[in-house]
């Protein structure tokens, strides 16, 4: 009993000590270090640091992919990871949506496992299942066995954002990793999962074993991050894909800590960071105090509701953003439907400090590129 007194003891103290990583100042509007670009007019900027810009910003999730049929021939015969690893290559996809849609923002293109790649991880993404493991992470001698992640085995992303940094002229730049409860997820489930099952189980069951391993993968990520914004990088997102399928309390205890280590550790640079996750409307609030400087929302809740779930994070005083959120099938309806819920989308973000127009989740791929076109003439107009 006495065993168990002082483990628990410990446990309780590990998180006390990540999640004081969430306790952060309201953002700072610094000068941009060497290698990062000045870009005090941008929309998407200054809308992420919960200012109203002259238009509402906006850019699409999954928006250099497979919509475009200029990014079809591109990666016609390559694998995903091999472009996400050529600099030319992953520059000129990232490139390709603002050219044609004249968006806000330019998001890397790159994939989550991109760093655990990178660093030795047997995982590959197979088309049509997703992030794949070789050999699911489920005891603590697979966990031992993860490596570290060194910022030169990351060189050429780095590589390919310092081409993007000299072409994309004023749009700024968004890097991003996925947060440490999504790729342990894939870790331990061994790909794409329904019910996270194992995941769960382990967190549960296994408690130190679990925070070992979103630890580590905080690292990973975090490392991933600095070298982006070292390369130049205007700000950065940190996906949590899955986060949705937890409640609060499994959140707040499993996995807060963990995405506040990441982005606390990125604070110093002094760029909007933004937090999303699919079906985490019961989340939100808890996602701000994670550390975010913008939120990001699903379809599933109205954006002023939004708002309103994370004025009661505990950074209430500080300005409110949110990015989202238009339901990504209902870029496939008629545009008068279309139209009329991006009206409502722009009138409900208007509810927060700053509002950054964007999808509830990533653009589908069989979706209209003309039709993705419209709507940022739309949003621009209104």
């Amino acid at each position: 009993m006495r065993a168990q007194a002082r483990r628990g003891n410990g446990l309780l103290g590990l998180v006390a000590r990540l999640t004081a990583m969430s306790q952060t100042t309201p953002l700072p509007r610094q000068a941009a270090p060497s290698g990062r670009r000045e870009l005090p007019e941008a929309p998407f900027l200054a809308a992420a640091r919960g200012e109203r810009p002259a238009r509402t910003p906006v850019w699409f999730m999954r928006q250099a992919g497979r919509s475009l049929p200029e990014y079809r021939a591109l990666r016609e015969g390559v694998p995903m990871l091999d472009a996400c690893f050529d600099p030319e290559m992953l520059a000129e996809i990232t490139l390709q949506p603002v050219r044609r849609h004249g968006v806000d923002a330019a998001i890397l293109f790159s994939d989550i496992v991109v760093p655990l790649k990178a660093a030795g991880v047997d995982i590959d993404i197979v088309p049509g299942t997703g992030p794949v493991a070789a050999a699911p992470v489920r005891d603590l001698a697979a966990v031992k066995a993860l490596p570290e992640l060194e910022p030169e085995q990351v060189s050429k992303v780095a590589d390919g954002i310092r081409l993007l940094v000299e072409r994309l002229g004023e749009t700024p730049l968004i890097g991003f990793a996925g947060a440490p409860f999504t790729l342990a997820s894939y870790l331990i489930e061994g790909g794409p999962s329904r019910n996270h099952e194992h995941t769960k189980a382990l967190m549960h069951s296994e408690p130190e074993l679990w925070h070992q391993l979103a630890g580590r993968l905080a690292d990973v990520a975090l490392t991933f991050l600095r070298a982006q914004l070292d390369a130049g990088v205007d700000a950065v997102q940190l996906f949590d894909s899955w986060a949705g399928a937890l409640s609060e309390r499994d959140y707040r205890e499993f996995v807060l800590p963990h995405s506040a280590k990441v982005l606390a550790g990125v604070a110093d640079h002094g760029v909007p960071r933004i937090h999303f996750g699919v079906g985490t409307g019961e989340l939100l609030a808890a996602m701000r105090d994670a550390g975010a400087d913008v939120v990001g929302v699903d379809w599933r809740i109205p954006l002023d509701e939004a708002v309103r779930r994370l004025g009661h994070s505990g950074r209430a005083p500080e300005k409110i953003a949110v990015q989202g959120n238009l339901d990504p099938a209902l870029l496939h309806a008629s545009w008068p439907v279309l139209e009329a819920e991006v009206r409502r989308i722009v009138e409900e973000g208007k509810a927060a400090d700053g509002h950054v127009f964007n999808l509830g989740h990533g653009v589908l791929p069989g979706v209209d590129p003309d039709v993705l076109t419209r709507v940022v003439g739309l949003v621009h107009e209104l």
